[in-house]
């Protein structure tokens, strides 16, 4: 499976790497391939160098302003020239999206990734990663989004909340099939 990951390129603590790097393992080892924004820096060099060491490909997909900050020895490259033509290249090489930690990037990523879900235009299975908590508020938001009637999907299709690296991957694994 290729599994487009939204996360932080900021150098973070243990409450959240540590988390970061055993998702990163599960994927590595159970054969996916990592598609993500290609960052040889922060949180996103945790994620691909815990991939790569599990065994796993690594795909990633920077910007033309932070190409000097990608990643090299990596599977597949590209270079996108905006953030727009990035988001659009890392759904269409996904599978699947995980949402972890991240700042107001990652969150444009996520939402986006929602949107088009509750519009039909894809149906591929969405996970959110509240590592530590981080996304509580989100969540929270979320829900009361779905119970005041802003949603026209229920949020249940739209996305799964994860509390722990396994449980993430377990969705998405069953989501596609694989035992």
């Amino acid at each position: 499976m290729n599994i487009c990951v939204f996360l932080s390129a900021a150098d973070l603590d243990e409450r959240y790497t540590r988390p970061a790097r055993e998702f990163a393992e599960l994927l590595g080892k159970g054969g996916h391939t990592l598609v993500w924004g290609g960052s040889d820096v922060g949180l996103m060099k945790v994620v691909a160098d815990g991939v790569q060491e599990a065994g796993g490909r690594l795909a990633g997909v920077s910007v033309q302003f932070l190409a000097a900050k990608a990643r090299p020895g990596v599977d597949e490259m590209i270079v996108a020239k905006d953030l727009a033509e990035r988001k659009k290249l890392l759904l269409e090489k996904a599978d699947a999206v995980v949402v972890m930690v991240g700042g107001t990037g990652t969150l444009d990523e996520a939402t986006e990734i929602l949107e088009l879900k509750k519009h039909g235009h894809t149906d591929k299975p969405v996970v959110l990663l509240n590592t530590a908590g981080f996304y509580d508020g989100l969540k929270e938001q979320f829900r009361r989004m779905d119970s005041e009637g802003f949603l026209p999907r229920p949020l249940t299709d739209l996305v799964f909340f994860a509390e722990e690296p396994v449980g993430a991957l377990a969705y998405l694994e069953e989501s596609q099939g694989i035992e």
